[in-house]
């Protein structure tokens, strides 16, 4: 391609490559009906750009005596090239004669360039330079000829960015933007006290440095007022020598050039500065519209253009409006005074520009401006708005002291009351004891509807005392374990509280954390977040007044967002309340926090991380004084069951006694939750194989939680439950399988979800042992869909289902639905609780035995040979080899080995005996194996 053919498509190109893919295309269609040609080989030229980021990193046009780094121009050394245009190219250079040591921006031709008009203007831009000094200018410091008669002048080398892109980068206020354009102003005013004008102002000629100093480039098309000759130029080269977007209409006409050309484009670069845009929105980005555009048409103001995307649709910048309201008025008169059309209808020199800005800064009115009565009133009092504004507070200072006082009073006699209802909520407690009396004993329940009857009574006209009220009821019906009563109670202080518009922030607060924490106890994590969400927009005004109920609600709604599986955003929370709590010294909400985040860690499969976290919630604890704390209780049933999921027995059965202590000694020993603890330990006892004690200790717990909760309650679910799982592992199909569909009924009344899944597979857990299938499927299936809804199908507690969904199917015959099934619990379980869980063991156990029922039994001797080596204590490892021996004697039994699994089977039986005296469903299965075997 030759210079001349590549000088017509570079500017098209250029315009091309700034435009989005869709854009670019049009304006290739349009080129293309006038000039096919060029319109072919712009395409050929942006395919390379987009085969690879080094297109035109080598010249097109061949240039002679090419530059390149390293080679000396007089006595400066070239290091890299820093920009480059129609005449010339500007190096990084550092002195090489070893006089001093300096590093320039050293300006050359370009080599090849023979032109005398083009020597001799650069000749006439040193002249120039040489008559500028000023700090935002850059300075000539050196000029000569190199050896080769190549021209070359050294400037002051600026380190710095363009002033449109230093504004963005930096995020700078339109303030300090305008303070940064009077610096430009008052090098180019130097300038024109000079006689220069510069007819090339433009941001990248513009630059700013770190320090925030603004420095003037690039002098090379400069006009001196004062010169009687003017420099001949080539026409080509003078039509492309100022930059067309920053041109006033006499440049782009070819007319007298003055010193109002540079206030034009000073505007243009104003209005850049203010509105982030250029003056002109066109159709088509080519030099004939912007020639038509700078000639004929009005810009739009500044406050209009921000509000407004390059193609014209509405901004979506959410400060976009709170920026236009910036910009109307003075700032749209003074940039659009600067750009109108007529030299002589502009300011009428740089330093007129310059004073009118100053003049808006200082909040006085500006020139360019019609100077009305009312705007100057306005400017006034916009510039004594200070003064103005002590006067008025000093009166309002008095008015409000008086309101204060008043409102004080009337606070101070509502707290009165409110203290007052709370106390008649106490003394009707026990004036109604008697009533609620049954032998010894009183029943709370009936003591706590008496005294809620009689505050909703007394307390009708008074909505504040009777919303805290409720509250408290809510909260000791809670304490009781009545998470329904306590919810219905809660929703009636909700209502209350919507007709209360005066009520105290605080006790909104605290209503929507307990409502909140009931709504999880129930399961329903998802009403939870979003009962919630209504006071999340509230908590930014509360946070400094109320810090603490702050941090209590971000607490409980992080528990929220953590059952509803929104796990990260339940982390964000956890960790600003644990930030609050730390800064106010709450100790006790700190380690409650530790906890949270542990316990988030362990849903998240992290279990390491998890005993780390709890542990370090019960140090921060005990450091501090609150080693009774009733938060001890659940972080060690917390551990507890980690432990018992991990197959850690010891460890597990550790901390659920110690729970239960302190439980007993804080609650007493027949609160809900040490009766908890104590189901949990005799869970523990079934995992050890000790039957007979663990069904005795269930049968005292089960009658007293009847007893104190009654039969409908869910810890009474848990107590069936409980008991089922005894009658399974004693093998006493029927009656398992009635105490777990009690619990399941129980649980489905009380709407209690997030027990429900664990129950459902359970129950076809038994259901499968009994031989009913069908149904075993069936609820297994149902709490697949639920334990879906709430954690996802990833999740490794999937893979336990998966596992038991598998057993049914393969007992029902299904044996491929069944290997699809084991599949799936393998791969989930290993990547969910990793290779050394209990869980991944019994899912590979699986999968091994199903090889044998598949006609593959050298295959399944083959795994279960590895897993019944398998070391390892607690409860789970001894099974497993248990398990893993007696499925290996029935691969060898389908082999023909008969003899030999019999005694293998003969063996493990007697090792049962004494290791399991009380039975249980492996000492059943062994004898099941047996039986076939035989």
């Amino acid at each position: 391609m030759d210079a001349e053919r590549w000088q017509r498509l570079s500017p098209l190109l250029d315009v091309l490559l700034e435009l989005d893919p869709e854009a670019r295309a049009q304006q290739l269609e349009i080129l293309r009906a006038d000039d096919p040609e060029t319109a072919r080989e712009l395409e050929k030229l942006l395919a390379l750009e987009e085969e690879g980021d080094d297109f035109i990193d080598q010249p097109l046009v061949d240039k002679p005596g090419q530059l390149k780094p390293g080679i000396r121009i007089g006595p400066y050394q070239l290091e890299s090239m820093l920009g480059e245009g129609g005449m010339g190219m500007v190096w990084l250079a550092s002195r090489a004669d070893g006089l001093y040591q300096r590093r320039v921006a050293l300006k050359l031709l370009r080599p090849g360039l023979a032109d005398p008009n083009l020597r001799l203007r650069f000749t006439r831009e040193r002249e120039i330079l040489a008559r500028l000094e000023h700090p935002n200018i850059a300075r000539l410091l050196d000029a000569g000829i190199g050896s080769e008669g190549q021209p070359y002048l050294a400037l002051e080398y600026v380190e710095g960015v363009s002033i449109t892109d230093y504004c963005q980068a930096n995020n700078i206020g339109l303030e300090e933007r305008l303070r940064l354009f009077l610096q430009i102003c008052e090098a180019v005013s130097h300038a024109h006290a000079n006689l220069i004008v510069h007819r090339d102002l433009k941001p990248s000629n513009i630059l700013v440095t770190p320090s925030g100093e603004v420095r003037l480039l690039d002098f090379g098309i400069a006009k001196l007022l004062d010169d009687p000759e003017p420099v001949p130029v080539h026409p080509r080269t003078e039509v492309r020598a100022f930059t067309l977007h920053y041109a006033a209409p006499e440049q782009v006409r070819g007319e007298l050039v003055t010193t109002m050309t540079d206030v034009y484009s000073l505007g243009v670069v104003l209005y850049e500065l203010i509105a982030d845009t250029k003056p002109y929105r066109l159709r088509r980005q080519t030099d004939a519209e912007w020639e038509q555009a700078i000639l004929a048409v009005e810009p739009l103001k500044p406050s209009v253009a921000t509000l407004r995307t390059t193609d014209g649709s509405r901004s979506r910048c959410p400060d976009a409006r709170r920026n236009a309201r910036r910009l109307a008025g003075d700032l749209d008169n003074i940039a659009l005074k600067a750009l109108r059309k007529a030299p002589e209808q502009r300011y009428p020199s740089v330093e007129a520009l310059s004073r009118d800005l100053q003049r808006h800064l200082e909040g006085r009115p500006v020139l360019a401006r019609p100077q009305s009565l009312g705007y100057r009133l306005q400017k006034y009092l916009v510039r004594q708005r200070w003064t103005l504004a002590i006067g008025g507070l000093a009166t309002t200072l008095l008015v409000a002291a008086l309101a204060a006082s008043l409102w004080q009073g009337r606070q101070a006699m509502r707290e009165a009351a409110r203290a007052q209802a709370m106390q008649d909520f106490v003394i009707g407690l026990f004036d109604n004891a008697s009533a609620s009396q049954q032998g010894s004993t009183f029943d709370a329940r009936e003591l706590l509807a008496a005294g809620e009857r009689r505050g909703m009574r007394e307390l009708a006209s008074q909505p504040p005392a009777q919303a805290e009220l409720l509250g408290v009821i809510a909260r000791l019906r809670l304490g009781l374990g009545d998470y329904r009563e306590s919810l219905a109670l809660l929703e009636r202080q909700a209502r209350v509280l919507d007709t209360t518009p005066d009520a105290p922030d605080s006790l909104r607060l605290q209503a929507a954390t307990q409502h909140g924490r009931v709504l999880r106890l129930l399961g329903r994590s998802r009403q939870c977040v979003q009962a919630m969400a209504q006071m999340e927009a509230r908590l930014p005004g509360l946070s400094s007044r109320l810090p603490l109920p702050v941090a209590e609600f971000q607490s409980q709604n992080g528990r929220c967002r953590a059952d509803a599986g929104e796990k990260q955003v339940a982390r964000q929370m956890f960790e600003r309340s644990l930030d609050t709590r730390r800064s106010l010294k709450d100790e006790a909400g700190v380690a409650e926090n530790l906890r949270d985040l542990a316990q988030l860690d362990v849903e998240l499969g992290n279990a390491e991380a998890g005993v780390r976290g709890y542990r370090a919630a019960l140090a921060h604890l005990q450091a501090h004084g609150y080693a009774r704390h009733p938060l001890v209780i659940e972080i060690q049933r917390s551990l507890a069951l980690l432990y018992r999921n991990r197959g850690e027995t010891d460890a597990a059965l550790a901390s659920f006694q110690r729970a239960r202590e302190l439980s007993e000694e804080i609650h007493g020993p027949r609160h809900p939750l040490t009766q908890a603890l104590r189901r949990h330990i005799a869970a523990v006892h079934v995992d050890q194989g000790r039957l007979r004690e663990a069904d005795e200790e269930l049968r005292r717990l089960h009658a007293m939680t009847l007893e104190t909760l009654g039969p409908r309650h869910r810890d009474a679910a848990s107590s069936w439950n409980s008991m089922g799982i005894i009658a399974w592992e004693r093998g006493d199909d029927a009656t398992a399988v009635r105490d777990v569909a009690q619990a399941i009924a129980i649980w489905r009344e009380n709407e209690s979800l997030q027990i429900l899944p664990g129950g459902l597979f359970n129950y076809g857990m038994v259901l499968h042992s009994a031989g009913r299938h069908d149904e075993a499927l069936a609820a297994l299936e149902e709490s697949r869909r639920m334990r879906v809804a709430t954690i996802g199908a990833s999740h490794a507690l999937i893979g336990e289902t998966d596992r038991m969904i598998g057993e049914v199917l393969a007992a029902k015959g299904d044996l491929e639905g069944a290997t699809e099934r084991f599949d799936r619990a393998v791969r989930l379980t290993r990547v969910g609780f990793g290779p050394a869980h209990p869980r991944t063991w019994f899912a590979e156990l699986s999968m091994a035995r199903h090889q044998t029922r598949l006609g593959r039994p050298q295959e399944a001797l083959a795994a279960l040979e590895t897993l019944a080596r398998h070391e390892g204590g607690g409860s789970e490892a001894p099974k497993l080899r248990w398990l893993a021996r007696g499925y290996q004697a029935e691969a060898r039994c389908r082999m023909g080995e008969r003899e030999r699994a019999q005694r293998d089977l003969d063996t493990l039986a007697a090792e049962l005996r004494s290791a399991q005296p009380d039975g249980g469903v492996i000492p059943r299965e062994i004898a099941a194996l047996r039986a076939a075997c035989r």
